[in-house]
């Protein structure tokens, strides 16, 4: 043993941390002491022999300054240093990333999810408007992250939309019969739809193979959005270039559809500030249920970062997607009479669900997209960011359909005799988009303690659109010949045996007489988030959009007609959220929207949303916005280790001064509504448009996403509606029916709606999971108004997968959609005798996933 002695002279204070007279910490001499004691009973053991004590002198005691008070210099320059770690640790706090280049992590996760949790949704991709985790932010919002994608086997916007709560599908109105169109709580949302922020203007198809997450905001949003979005919004948030780490990805699909699938994504890290990434698309698919159709998409996309410097970050993308094939407008829908709600779509009452009513010689679809994005970044100062976006884009729709309508049966005729018209409806569009976003986000600390982040923009839209159609077929013409001569309709089809699909056509040529319209919108807005201690969460923002719409267009005469509004359109919106814990939040807000005349990009007439230039016989008014408000309540909860979040909320919207048609016989009637009395040939009647009307929709909102243990991830939404008109000067659509629309319910709407995505982690090697989705029935009516006495029945539809992870490099996911293959639909058109778009039957799919 050895024989060192503690000297008497080192002395050390007993508390950790606290320090002597001799101005050293107890921490540092004990750590002193520590080595010295290690060396010598090291030497001690090494060399069994006595060494001589080893003294250690304390340093010689110092006297502390006179303490005196600081001066006002320094006081100022030390609350300065205390707001700035503040700030720093605010801002760290507020990351978009949760855990920036976290170890572990791949470089193509979704980088606004809980990587824990990724069913989760953490934060929305707009930072600067929306600052805070959706935790915090005052309004219901559903994200389908990444995973959830996957996860539905959600190959198009369509598909993703339609198995999510509270959001309906439509079919496509104002002479476009194609595209996606979506009502988000009973409001139409199809012009609310945004890739990154930027209004992706124009009804177009939607494809996901450029996809990262998708976000649906609802509730009325112009101070965030501009024009429109009533009942809510939709965002795409595209993949981007990352420098994180490269990765090879690749998915091939093969479907009993006829699917053929294979996609890309390939991110290059060029050097640690430049990144480049690649995608491409190629399918050969039917649908499930339906002959002859046929959805056939290529696509490629390319995307980029750089970040010179610190300060700096550039990035860009370019998208392009081409669907083709043949289009489906559906099945005829069975009414014994006008005077009776009985009856529903034909497959209901013995129809085959897989005739197909339209012609495979002439009917087609082809719609694109190319879009362009440049996004610049420059941090001003730490607490100042401003950035640039600029985006051009053009969209086409070209299609020739066929749509069943008008069933008949003659007297006396068995039920199968039922015969129907074949009118066609085509259109070539192309809607070209020029947009400029600059943003400033500023970021401080008041004198209360709020931690604000302000931002500030100002927005130009330039959106241009050509819409035409093809000779001898334009929308929904009732007056063809028995024989395909002129490329009409054709009466007498069979409802249950048609007979003319391989007709022969003749090559089609457009008519060359487009309607032209354009929409110019200057914005500028203001927003705040302000945070007290992750206690008190106060936001705002007002909007001002100045919105310009000039369109024109021939009439059957030849003659060229013209129209065009502008209007200024101020919004705001407002929201408190409480935080009673760090894992919850109770909110509250208010907001407002407008729908100015002509937000339907592709609506030909003021009835579906539009402009009609042509000015022979129906409504010349050019009427004012129509104004929506909305008030939400509601909670936010992150359980099980706050990796699930569930939500709630109450909410109300109200749209005033709403637009109708109806239908006028003669000059006083016409004149007592604005309109002017010229029937077109053939007519007695001319469809007058007016304002005033009003609705109201209210309901709750649930909401669930993430994990309730590590193998058990949950995702899915409950939303239940009640609507009604509580103002109208039309009368219904279907006199016999309704004496008046006031108090009827929406139509195009599932006012109540269910899905619950959800698997669960066998072992390392295997996942099971399934999703359910119920839609209860929806109602058919002109306008809003569910009032047709038309209605589909409400249906569940179930779906379930397998994976399998071969190794780190590969896995395996079979995928059965439609499980027990039901007969459901998914809209209807408005009129006494609508088609029925019928949605696919039973389908599976084996999808390979390489990962490297």
């Amino acid at each position: 043993m050895s024989n060192v002695k503690a000297p008497r002279s080192l002395r050390f204070d007993a508390a950790i941390g606290s320090a002597d007279d001799t101005g050293y910490s107890a921490t540092k001499a004990s750590a002193v002491a520590s080595l010295i004691a290690v060396a010598s009973f090291s030497g001690a053991e090494a060399q069994q022999s006595s060494l001589p004590p080893v003294n250690v002198d304390a340093p010689v005691a110092r006297p502390r300054p006179v303490t005196s008070k600081p001066t006002s210099d320094q006081v100022r320059a030390r609350n300065a240093l205390r707001r700035a770690a503040r700030r720093s640790n605010q801002q760290a706090q507020q990351a978009p990333v949760p855990f920036p280049n976290a170890g572990g992590l791949p470089a193509d996760r979704d980088r606004y999810a809980d990587p824990a949790a990724p069913y989760k949704g953490d934060r929305l991709q707009a930072s600067g408007k929306y600052p805070e985790p959706i935790l915090n932010t005052p309004k219901s919002v559903t994200v389908l992250t990444k995973d959830v994608l996957e996860d539905k086997n959600a190959t198009s916007l369509k598909s993703a939309i339609l198995s999510t709560a509270g959001v309906t599908l439509g079919t496509g109105e104002g002479g476009n019969a194609f595209g996606d169109r979506f009502f988000i709580r009973g409001f139409d949302a199809r012009n609310d739809i945004f890739i990154d922020g930027v209004r992706d203007a124009g009804v177009s198809v939607r494809e996901n193979f450029f996809t990262e997450q998708v976000e649906i905001l609802r509730g009325p949003g112009s101070s965030f959005a501009g024009r429109g979005t009533t009942g809510g919004a939709i965002n795409i948030v595209t993949k981007q270039a990352t420098t994180e780490n490269s990765f090879y990805n690749m998915d091939t699909s093969f479907g009993t559809d006829r699917t053929k699938r294979v996609t890309l994504d390939v991110n290059q890290v060029i050097s640690p500030t430049l990144a480049i990434r690649a995608g491409g698309l190629f399918q050969d698919a039917g649908v499930a249920g339906r002959s002859y159709v046929t959805d056939n998409r290529d696509g490629a996309f390319v995307a980029g970062t750089w970040k010179p410097v610190d300060a700096v970050k550039i990035s860009g993308n370019y998208i392009h997607t081409e669907l083709t094939g043949i289009p489906d407008f559906g099945v005829p829908y069975y009414r014994p009479s006008t005077a009776t709600t009985a009856g529903g779509p034909f497959p209901d009452f013995g129809v085959n669900r897989n005739n197909f009513y339209g012609f495979v010689n002439r009917d087609f679809f082809r719609t694109g997209q190319d879009i362009g994005t440049i996004n610049a970044e420059v941090q001003i100062t730490p607490d100042l960011t401003i950035s640039n976006k600029i985006r051009e884009s053009r969209s086409t729709q070209n299609y020739i359909g066929t749509l069943p309508e008008s069933p008949t049966l003659a007297a006396g005729a068995p039920f199968t005799s039922y015969t129907l018209t074949t009118n066609p409806q085509s259109r070539y569009q192309v809607t070209d988009v020029f947009a400029n976003q600059t943003e400033a986000t500023y970021k401080s600390v008041d004198g209360l303690g709020f931690k604000h982040t302000t931002t500030a923009g100002v927005e130009y839209d330039n959106e241009r659109s050509s819409i035409d159609s093809y000779t001898g077929l334009a929308s929904e013409i009732t007056t063809g010949t028995s024989s395909f001569t002129g490329g009409g309709s054709l009466s007498g089809v069979s409802v249950f045996n048609p007979v003319n699909t391989n007709q022969p056509f003749g090559i089609p040529s457009l008519m060359g007489r487009p309607t032209k319209i354009g929409i110019d919108t200057v914005s500028g807005y203001v927003m705040d988030s302000a945070n007290y201690n992750d206690f008190v969460i106060l936001n705002g923002g007002v909007r001002y959009d100045d919105y310009k719409i000039n369109t024109s267009a021939f009439a059957t005469n030849g003659t060229l007609g013209q129209q065009s509004a502008e209007f200024g359109m101020p919004n705001f919106n407002v929201g408190l959220t409480l935080k009673p814990l760090p894992n919850g939040s109770v909110y509250a807000a208010y907001a407002t929207s407008s729908n100015p005349v002509g937000a339907e990009f592709d609506g030909t007439s003021t009835a579906y949303g539009g402009i009609n230039p042509v000015l022979n016989g129906g409504n010349t008014q050019i009427f004012g916005p129509e104004k929506n408000k909305a008030i939400e309540v509601g909670t936010k909860w992150e359980l099980f280790d706050r990796h699930l979040l569930v939500t709630a909320a109450l909410f109300q919207t109200e749209k005033e001064n709403a637009r109708e048609a109806q239908n006028v016989s003669s000059n006083s009637a016409a004149a007592a509504l604005g309109c002017t009395y010229n029937p077109p040939a053939g007519s007695t009647a001319v469809s007058c448009i007016t304002a005033g009307a009003a609705y109201r929709i209210r309901g709750i909102d649930l909401g669930v996403g993430g994990k309730i243990t590590d193998k058990w991830s949950v995702f899915g939404g409950l939303v239940l509606m009640q609507s009604e008109v509580t103002k109208s000067m039309a009368p219904p659509a279907n006199t016999i029916l309704y004496s008046s629309n006031v108090g009827l319910p929406l139509a195009n709407v599932a006012h109540q709606s269910f899905s619950m995505l959800t698997k669960y982690q066998l072992t390392d090697m295997w996942e099971l999971g399934g999703q359910a989705v119920y839609r209860s029935k929806v109602y058919g009516g002109t306008l809003l108004a569910a009032n047709q006495g038309t209605s589909i029945p409400s249906y569940w539809r179930f779906d379930a997968f397998a994976e399998a992870k071969i190794d780190k490099h590969w896995t395996m996911k079979l995928f059965v959609n439609n499980i027990f293959d039901k007969r459901y639909y998914d809209a209807l058109y408005q009129s006494a005798a609508p088609f029925v778009l019928e949605a696919p039957g039973r389908a599976a799919y084996l999808v390979v996933s390489a990962r490297y």
